[in-house]
């Protein structure tokens, strides 16, 4: 059966994926808004360039692993587009190429749109840089990080410090303190996704000289640090929750806490990677409706 053009290039692009950026702007953003600072246009413009940006790292990683032969038949998770033969190195590295430009044109589009002063201007566009260099070098060059272990702290700080932090600046012009509990929490959400990845490739990963931090720690210490994630994730949003909302809708992400304690359970008991593979989707699932249902509650709250 043919595959068009199309489905093949999204499929590469990694939908599913997509919300684990999209969180942080959405986190941000109900913050901004709880702070009576929001702006649609921000919040639109800020989840194109995350999107892009999540693209971006996706495309980065299939090249990365296709060239170094981590994404082979061994690997437990889905097929990748070059793994697969469907696009060749070349057509990648061009799609690679176009994303940064496409991902440059939207965030300069946000930070002039949001900012007036020079040294904020200046500051974001680093930040964006950083981003975009930070999504290539995950997987690709030499000395990949994400081969190091350092893919979990990249991600708690893009995802979720950077993400949320960042998105409500635009938003205020200013930071707060109190900004660090449901920053901290949605990074350590996303880091729970890419913790999932690689408690399901671990003895591929390691095989192939991809020393993530699971590798690393091993597989039953991988479940345990899973557990914390999350758990850690939830302490931060109820301290915030009782501390700066005063307010019973500020409880609301609690909702998600049966699905989450339902999941965690699962992974702890999860023998091997093949038990860890149908979790990718719950995970996420997961960390959206965390961060849903406490945005929703902000808004509320008001």
């Amino acid at each position: 059966m043919k595959t068009s053009p199309f489905a093949i290039w999204l499929r590469a692009a990694r939908p599913k994926t997509l919300p684990l950026a999209l969180a942080s702007i959405m986190t941000g953003s109900a913050l901004a808004y709880w702070n009576n600072h929001a702006s649609a246009t921000i919040t639109l413009m800020a989840f194109v360039t995350a999107t892009l940006l999540q693209i971006l790292s996706n495309l980065a990683n299939d090249y990365g692993d296709a060239v170094k032969g981590t994404d082979n038949d061994d690997r437990l998770g889905p097929q990748r587009a070059m793994q697969s033969g469907l696009i060749t190195q070349e057509a990648m590295k061009k799609a690679i190429g176009i994303n940064i430009v496409l991902t440059m044109i939207s965030g300069l589009i946000l930070v002039f749109s949001s900012l007036h002063q020079t040294m904020d201007i200046i500051g974001f566009i680093a930040l964006g840089l950083l981003a975009i260099g930070a999504a290539i070098a995950y997987t690709i060059g030499d000395k990949p990080y994400g081969y190091r272990g350092l893919g979990d702290i990249s991600v708690f700080i893009f995802f979720g410090l950077l993400g949320v932090a960042g998105t409500y600046y635009l938003h205020t012009g200013h930071l707060s303190s109190a900004l660090f509990l449901p920053a901290t929490a949605c990074g350590l959400l996303a880091v729970s996704v890419l913790n999932i990845n690689n408690l399901r490739d671990i003895e591929n990963d390691e095989t192939c000289g991809k020393m993530t931090l699971v590798v690393r720690m091993g597989g039953d210490w991988g479940r345990k640090y899973h557990a914390v994630l999350m758990a850690t994730s939830f302490t931060c949003l109820a301290i915030f929750s009782a501390t700066q909302i005063h307010s019973l809708v500020g409880w609301l992400f609690l909702l998600a806490g049966p699905f989450a304690l339902y999941h965690v359970i699962s992974v702890l008991r999860a023998p091997n990677g093949e038990a860890i593979r149908p979790m990718m989707g719950t995970v996420v699932q997961c960390a959206l409706f965390i961060n849903i249902f406490f945005s929703i509650g902000l808004y509320l709250s008001i």
